[in-house]
């Protein structure tokens, strides 16, 4: 008897950020797997798959957005449901990977819940997890099976070299974001500099820029990090750069969370843009803004599921740059 491979790739999304993946299907040319999703009247979360995933390679997006932790059960509850439905293969698909500032111990008794969530997405019956932008590299340490790092710097890169025209410094807000500044500036062909900022261990979301290394003055200023969040530490770069006399100033991160009161910041600080991507939904308070732009993920996150589904090379389609 003749056996014919019948291989489905099958993308399914969680409620956390519909438009993206409705961009990724589209890149993809195939319709979104269908879902029953709901919840009790006591908040627990129900999911199931209202199409048969036998045999299929299933991929499930989610980005841990807010409320972060609603969003993160859903995606266990799917990847459960897949696997006791008998799909063949499980990628957990997290554009923003919750909980990753929380990756090592830097007081007693501290949990490391990063490490927690990514047990938790194995567990459940991920076979492979993919991630944009990782807060640090040694998160992929944290498990045995594959882990994808996908970066946005292609696409980043590419906006940016299309507004800029001069001398420019690639600047990283702190001293543990330099090597991502180094990848960005041999892209832009610019110099790199970085600020010295003291957090205290008890406070989150709170910093102190100190002093700076490396050329500013009279040259476009490009502030580069992985995440804004209250946008505290990347508007106090920008505030200590224009002192240094910089002839622009931008801030660019791969994920735009925008707590409060990221808003006031930088409507207040002296920013001529901040160029963020969608691996979150951002509010339409934050769009609104003039000297915000949101650039899309998707057609590289939609190369890379390919990519994964036909087990080719993830690293051409980004440079090299990814991990």
């Amino acid at each position: 008897m003749d056996i014919v491979s019948r291989n489905r790739m099958m993308v399914f999304t969680g409620g956390a950020n519909q438009p993206l993946a409705d961009e990724v299907a589209e890149v993809l040319g195939i319709q979104l797997g269908k879902l029953h999703r709901s919840k009790f009247a006591n908040g627990e979360i129900y999911v199931r798959p209202n199409e048969s995933v036998r045999g299929a390679d299933c991929f499930v997006m989610q980005s841990h957005s807010h409320p972060i932790n609603d969003n993160i059960m859903e995606q266990l509850v799917t990847i459960d449901a897949l696997k006791r439905a008998s799909a063949r293969s499980i990628t957990a698909v997290m554009p923003f990977f919750g909980y990753s500032r929380q990756d090592k111990k830097v007081l007693p008794r501290e949990p490391i819940t990063a490490r927690l969530l990514a047990d938790l997405l194995m567990r459940a019956g991920a076979d492979r997890l993919v991630s944009v932008d990782l807060h640090t590299g040694q998160l992929q340490g944290f498990i045995r099976e594959p882990f994808d790092s996908l970066t946005a710097l292609p696409i980043i890169t590419e906006y940016l070299a299309d507004k800029i025209e001069g001398k420019t410094t690639v600047l990283s807000p702190d001293a543990g974001g330099v090597k991502r500044a180094e990848r960005y500036a041999r892209h832009l062909d610019a110099s790199v500099a970085f600020i010295y900022k003291r957090r205290e261990p008890t406070e989150h979301n709170e910093s102190t820029a100190l002093s700076m290394a490396g050329k500013v003055t009279d040259r476009h200023v490009v502030i580069i990090d992985d995440m804004i969040d209250t946008a505290g530490t990347v508007c106090n770069a920008a505030e200590m750069v224009r002192e240094y006399g910089a002839k622009s100033v931008r801030i660019a991160a791969t994920h735009g969370i925008f707590s409060d009161p990221a808003l006031d910041r930088i409507k207040n600080t002296p920013i001529d843009e901040v160029i963020v991507t969608n691996t979150l939904p951002v509010s339409e308070d934050i769009q609104k803004l003039d000297n915000v732009r949101v650039l899309s993920i998707a057609p590289i996150l939609a190369e890379t599921l390919q990519a994964i589904f036909m087990d080719s090379s993830v690293s051409e389609i980004f440079l090299g740059e990814n991990a």
